[in-house]
């Protein structure tokens, strides 16, 4: 069962787990535009939230597919 503090240091040493990090480093606030371009001012749950993974075929070497898929939440004011 995943868990939050499951990683031994603030930036991971695991070259997998690197790799993410990385992305959401990279790309973090590029996914954060595209979802509020999309969807207005909120974020997307890691509560709920549903993830798959797949083999796609490629020349050049087998490719990892991650689908991630979370409940949009908007930002409310009270």
């Amino acid at each position: 069962m995943p868990y939050k503090g499951s990683l031994p240091t603030s930036v991971p040493t695991d070259p997998l787990i690197y790799r993410f990090y990385e992305l959401v480093s990279i790309y973090g606030t590029t996914f954060k535009e595209l979802i509020h371009e999309e969807f207005g001012d909120g974020i997307m749950s890691a509560i709920d939230f549903k993830m798959d993974m797949m083999r796609e075929a490629d020349p050049k070497g087998d490719r990892v597919k991650i689908v991630m898929s979370g409940k949009f939440l908007p930002y409310k004011t009270y």
